[in-house]
């Protein structure tokens, strides 16, 4: 019997979270949400890992990002 990781479910539905660093996490809908974390979207894993892509553009935490400015 195969077993799925549920991180890897091409069917599953995801949400994406975001922290206070602005740094983005694909996450299995049915799990809950850790600390420190929020929900900004929600659907199909293609769908979410689009959204990731379009929003989480700078790979630096927040804090950096600022203090570079």
């Amino acid at each position: 019997m195969s077993s799925t990781n549920p991180f890897d479910d091409e069917d599953g539905r995801f949400t994406v979270l975001v922290n206070d660093e602005n740094q983005h996490s694909l996450w299995p809908e049915f799990a809950a949400v850790p600390d420190g974390w929020h929900i900004v979207h929600a659907g199909q894993r293609a769908d979410c890992v689009d959204y990731v892509d379009r929003h989480w553009v700078d790979m630096r935490p927040k804090s950096l990002v600022d203090g570079c400015a």
